[in-house]
């Protein structure tokens, strides 16, 4: 049975295997702005959110020098790696099957326009998108504004909605806009932390995930 009309998808750690490369990123940028050094625990517990936000989260009211400088070295590191990205196995092939059977699908990410269109360009799956949300657009996750613009862009009710992502923030968004809301436990956290904010479905790899999506759209 169709069950949704649109299908968001949050980027990092969802599509892209990059929890990595943002993580280390992330802990480089911290010691070369003097700031206390970062577990890769602790590095990776902010993915989902925007940068200004995540250092926020990170270090507090750090003064803007300092903050700035660590965005400008957390930039740097990430970009020069970025075209090394992969995508996780299968994920592509789901994306394109869904729009294949007339799902629209979006993005909402964490991510800058500048990252998200260079990956969307990287990945080839621009194509299969209706529209996509960064944090350039929209205040940073866990607020509803991006799930709450493509739903009025796309013209989809929030209980035919599903939100797909990796992290708490993703979770706590689908939840704060109305949508359904679905775990992935194959990123930047873990099932037994994604729990506590009361997913609708888990999924621990994208094979389950795909078989599960294509009976539902």
């Amino acid at each position: 049975m169709k069950q949704f009309d649109l299908i968001v998808w949050d980027w990092d750690g969802t599509i892209a295997d990059s929890t990595g490369m943002i993580t280390q990123a992330l802990i480089k940028a911290a010691t070369e702005a003097g700031l206390p050094p970062l577990s890769d625990a602790r590095a990776r517990s902010i993915i989902g959110l925007g940068l200004r936000e995540s250092i926020e989260v990170l270090y507090g009211a750090i003064p803007q020098d300092q903050a700035q400088a660590l965005a400008a070295h957390y930039h740097r590191h990430y970009y020069a790696g970025e075209n090394q990205i992969l995508l996780f196995s299968g994920i592509a092939e789901t994306i394109a099957a869904i729009h294949r059977k007339g799902c629209k699908q979006a993005v909402a990410t964490g991510k800058g326009r500048r990252g998200l269109n260079t990956a969307l360009q990287l990945s080839g799956l621009s194509r299969n998108f209706s529209a996509t949300k960064t944090v350039d657009e929209c205040f940073s996750k866990p607020h509803p504004q991006m799930l709450d613009e493509l739903m009025d862009e796309l013209v989809v009710m929030p209980e035919r909605t599903l939100m797909i992502g990796d992290s708490q923030y993703d979770m706590q968004m689908g939840k704060n806009a109305g949508v359904v809301t679905a775990a992935v436990t194959y990123g930047s956290q873990t099932a037994t932390h994604l729990q506590q904010y009361s997913p609708d479905y888990m999924f621990h790899d994208v094979a389950t995930l795909s078989t599960w999506l294509l009976e539902t759209v």
